[in-house]
């Protein structure tokens, strides 16, 4: 872990609000600018980044000395996740304890190598994950994925005091599914509000550092496992989550040039 610069948490209140296919392709912006890049799956319940980015089912990390697990490396990123160590129809049945020794094995056992960012895509909602990454790991800090409507404002803004109990800095807020355009006559409609990114940003003194818009190629190339970074390079999508990766090192940028950045603690409540 002393060899991975940055740990960035992709992280929401609820789930459907597009947070793994966010930090896929925010994981693929970054290696796009030659950074090493590592994605850790953190959803044991649920995993879905092996069908995202494409992995061969079957495929299986390499475990040496019996202990240590080898990432697979597919389109340029390091990558963990549960979803790599058992078969897709296999339910993880496991209460919380069972749950915070695996993800803590994923995080801790798992050969990263020398890394630039090691994002991770976190479940959703405010658990026991959550509480043990914080304790175990060095975060840099932690990006919220919200969609506009109240209903997820609502969620986000639990995601947002969660991490600052216990000490984690915002890097900012992205507005996912904010506007749809008609494929046939062009049309821009926010078929799900608008504004919710702001009025998360002016609440909580965030910055709004993505705005991206719902986009059925976006749902295509995930069910596939074929990421826009790959199949449609400088298309205007891909564009979108680069220059949300370029926010992204800018807030990490400032963060390290703040000689009071916070430390890490766990309040009782």
């Amino acid at each position: 872990m002393n060899s991975i610069k940055h740990i960035v948490c992709v992280a929401s209140g609820k789930g459907g609000v597009g947070k793994s296919t966010t930090a896929v392709n925010l994981a693929l912006a970054l290696a796009a600018d030659n950074l090493r890049v590592g994605l850790l799956d953190a959803d044991i319940y649920g995993p879905s980044i092996p069908l995202m980015l494409g992995v061969k089912k079957g495929t299986r990390p390499d475990i040496i000395d019996n202990k240590f697990i080898e990432p697979v490396r597919v389109h340029g990123l390091s990558c963990m996740s549960m979803g790599l160590l058992v078969d897709e129809s296999t339910p993880m049945v496991w209460r919380a304890p069972m749950i915070i020794s695996a993800f803590n094995q994923l995080l801790n056992d798992t050969l990263w190598g020398e890394l630039d960012y090691l994002i991770v895509d976190m479940p959703p909602g405010t658990g026991d994950i959550q509480l043990s990454l914080t304790q175990k790991a060095k975060v840099t800090g932690a990006v919220i994925v919200t969609t506009p409507q109240d209903v997820a404002l609502l969620d986000a803004r639990k995601g947002i005091e969660m991490f600052r109990k216990v000490n984690v800095p915002i890097l900012g807020v992205v507005e996912n599914m904010s506007t749809y355009i008609c494929s046939s006559c062009g049309h821009e409609e926010s078929i799900f509000g608008s504004g919710g990114g702001e009025i998360l940003s002016r609440e909580y003194g965030v910055d709004v550092i993505g705005s991206l818009p719902l986009d059925k190629k976006i749902r295509e190339q995930t069910d596939n496992g074929v990421p826009l970074a790959i199949i449609d390079p400088g298309g205007k999508l891909d564009v979108a989550y680069r220059n949300l990766a370029s926010s992204l090192k800018q807030q990490v940028d400032e963060l390290k040039g703040n000689e009071n950045a916070p430390r890490i603690s766990v309040s009782d409540d």
